[in-house]
């Protein structure tokens, strides 16, 4: 049995007791002592950048539930370069709802929601995020943001969570389409949010230090997308996990010193890996990290491996640093994810095109109405480049909403479609 099954059954009797506090304590506690595995007592077959970030991304979220004098909840697409210059950690809704799935709490805390009368249809990520918060297992934060890109269950969750715990929640609109009235309309949505965030801390916004974040994540961008390229080629042993927590590096602490350092990092360091004839997958939406056939083809797999995902790439533009608002603002209103399914079955197709990957699996995330409804859209798209496409559906953190057997069948069909396949 995985350790980390029984630690959350342990936590899980803990919190039967009422002893909610305590709960939350064990969580961050077991967060810690993950923290303290992975730097002392590492898996050798991965790479030492994954290590890297694995720590960073299990110890900083372990601080942030432990200071909620300065954690933000925010989404995926939030700005977090304004929040870093506040010193503020951003946990997003989905890290949060992911890491307590990897304590195999998920249950417990969708179930509460839906007990209090959430509807059982509500993507379980924000599920899981308001059944965590009405268990006490996650501090109330200091302020949440906020954005309607992708997901239209972002305002109705923050909005009712920010009520119900008296956080300060600010919504950020973006607009479907690039114009420069809706690049400016934006600018000055998050002019809005930097005098919010004065206001509540005290501290003025240091122009300069938003620049400096610009540039660390042009920087990180570059190296992200040279990695993405060599991996169609070179080795580089992971998880399905893992994979995920580049999400931590991609997206929650882009243009953080060690995110740079990080994406600098994978990309030497990829370069010395050896040569391999692995079948890549480029991955699109999200990856059930605990899904068992998935795991058994895709951890650490000598034939058929997740090279890159969509959500790594949303943006991968350059960023003016010397216009650091204008340049977020684009990079929201531009991102593949915002506007038309149709912008991002356009992108997929260049990356698709440029990196030439064997294979493009798309997992229809249960309650997540963009990606079921657009899949075939993008299916159609790949059928006419001729790349090989499966699609599958499931919950990506509630293990009850998948079905293990089926998912096995398909993807082995996708293998020996592919030539990797049983016999």
């Amino acid at each position: 049995m995985e350790i980390s099954k029984v630690y959350g059954d342990h936590v899980k009797k803990v919190l039967e007791k009422g002893r909610t506090d305590k709960a939350s304590a064990e969580i961050i506690s077991g967060l810690r002592l993950e923290g303290f595995r992975i730097r002392h007592f590492y898996d050798k077959r991965l790479p030492k950048a994954v290590q890297f970030l694995n720590e960073n991304a299990i110890v900083r979220i372990a601080d942030a539930l432990d200071s909620p004098d300065t954690l933000a909840w925010t989404n995926i697409f939030a700005p977090v370069e304004i929040l870093q210059c506040f010193d503020l950690t951003c946990a997003s809704m989905e890290a949060l709802s992911s890491y307590l799935a990897g304590f195999h709490m998920e249950d417990t805390c969708i179930d509460a929601a839906e007990a209090e009368g959430i509807a059982s249809t509500l993507c379980s990520y924000h599920k899981c995020f308001i059944g965590m918060l009405d268990r006490g297992l996650v501090p109330a934060a200091k302020v949440a943001v906020t954005t309607t890109l992708a997901c239209d269950a972002n305002l109705s969750t923050f909005r009712y969570v920010g009520r119900r715990y008296g956080v300060q929640v600010y919504a950020i609109d973006v607009p479907g389409e690039e114009s420069p009235e809706a690049v400016a309309y934006l600018t000055e949505q998050l002019k809005e949010l930097i005098a919010l965030l004065e206001s509540m801390t005290g501290k003025k916004v240091d122009q300069d230090r938003l620049r400096e974040i610009i540039v660390r994540e042009n920087n990180s961008k570059r190296d992200l997308w040279e990695f993405a390229k060599l991996r169609m080629i070179h080795q580089w042993p992971s998880t399905l996990t893992l994979n995920m927590f580049q999400l931590f590096a991609t997206h929650l602490n882009i243009g953080m010193p060690w995110v740079e350092q990080y994406f600098h990092q994978q990309a030497e360091e990829i370069r010395q890996k050896p040569l391999s004839s692995e079948k890549r997958l480029f991955w699109v939406h999200l990856q059930p990290f605990f899904e068992p056939s998935l795991k058994d083809y895709l951890n650490f797999g000598s034939k058929v491996a997740v090279a890159i995902d969509d959500f790594d790439l949303d943006y991968m533009e350059e960023m003016d640093p010397s216009d650091p608002l204008k340049a977020l603002a684009r990079k929201m209103i531009r991102n593949i994810y915002n506007g038309p399914f149709t912008r991002k079955v356009d992108a997929i197709e260049k990356m698709v095109t440029q990196l030439e990957p064997d294979g493009v699996v798309e997992f229809c995330h249960w309650g997540c109405k963009q990606s079921s409804g657009g899949v075939m859209l993008l299916k159609d798209r790949m059928r006419a480049i001729h790349m090989p496409m499966l699609v599958l559906d499931g919950d990506a953190i509630d293990r009850r909403g998948c079905q293990p057997e089926q998912i096995r069948t398909r993807f082995e069909a996708f293998l020996e479609l592919l030539g990797e396949g049983k016999a």
